[in-house]
């Protein structure tokens, strides 16, 4: 059997081998310390110390990391308002030692100056710019904090506020003036459409009726050709023009009866259908011609004489 002499001193050659060598992370830094003092920072692999005299004071994470701070504050126009702020940050490797050493608690440091930050520039601030302004709040924190947290060796990467909430009641008034802006933009719109509407339909009855005057001018141009033609017509076979005229009158007249009659959906009508009817109708409407025709003449001949005095 191997005796406890020589076990003992295997035991504690191991335990000296065992304590002698350790591994540091990648990305990590371990700070060693001899008999309580300082001595000197591991990087990352599989590092020598002297057992029982040095050791392994700590270890930092070289990564980048992010502190959440959330601070309630008062904007310019009094409304309470709470602002999350996302603080990305990191050792520097070549201040591990600051880093490790003046600062026991660096996440209250960093929140304390964030605090300081937020509360000094939202104040100046209505609760729209808070909104439109907030990178410039951003960039407020991320500048004081380099300048401070630079000597305990931490490395502001980056700052971010990433939420804004407002007040419960401040929202739900919020809301409010949005909807009454919207509805506003949409009665103006409406307004706006009808207004199109009346102008392209006033627009579309005018060219109706202009191309109306249009059609009914075209249709007594062709009446009074077609007349003409019948006149000329009636004229070459010995008829003189006031016999032509009435017979043309006394066939138009009968030609609406026969049109009316065969209207099945047409009102009552009474109508004067005797030849004498057509003849009465183109005397008349010859007595008017020749009136007319004098009045004319008489004002043509009246004007001359005012002229003259």
């Amino acid at each position: 059997m191997i005796s406890t002499t020589i076990i003992i001193p295997i035991v504690i050659i191991a335990l000296v081998l065992f304590s002698s060598f350790f591994m540091v992370k990648q990305q990590t830094a371990a700070i060693i310390e001899r008999f309580g003092k300082y001595h000197s920072i591991k990087q990352s692999g599989l590092k020598l110390k002297i057992p029982f005299v040095d050791k392994i004071a700590g270890k930092l994470s070289l990564k980048i990391q992010q502190l959440d701070v959330i601070i309630e504050t008062k904007t310019l126009d009094d409304v309470f308002v709470k602002l999350k702020v996302s603080v990305q940050y990191k050792v520097i490797t070549e201040k591990v030692y600051d880093a490790f050493y003046k600062l026991d608690y660096p996440h209250d440091q960093i929140t304390s100056y964030v605090f300081d930050v937020v509360r000094a520039e939202v104040p100046k601030m209505k609760l729209d710019d808070v909104f439109v302004k907030k990178n410039d709040i951003a960039i407020a924190v991320k500048t004081e904090l380099n300048d401070a947290m630079l000597d305990y060796g931490f490395d502001i990467i980056r700052t971010l506020v990433t939420d804004i909430d407002p007040d419960a009641q401040v929202k739900i008034a919020m809301n409010r003036i949005n909807a009454a802006d919207r509805e506003k933009t949409a009665a103006q719109y409406e307004g706006d459409a009808q207004r199109i509407l009346i102008v392209e339909k006033a627009k579309a009855e005018a060219e109706s009726k202009r191309l109306q005057g249009q059609g009914i001018a075209d249709q007594r141009r062709e009446i009074a050709r077609g007349l003409e033609e019948s006149v000329d017509v009636l004229n070459r076979v010995g008829i003189n023009s006031q016999e032509a005229s009435a017979l043309i009158v006394v066939t138009q007249h009968y030609d609406t009866l026969q049109s009316i009659g065969s209207e099945t959906n047409s009102n009552l009508i009474l109508l004067p259908n005797s030849p004498q009817a057509g003849s009465q109708m183109l005397n008349d409407m010859v007595a008017s011609f020749t009136a007319s025709n004098q009045i004319g003449e008489a004002m043509k001949n009246a004007k001359p004489k005012k002229l003259d005095k």
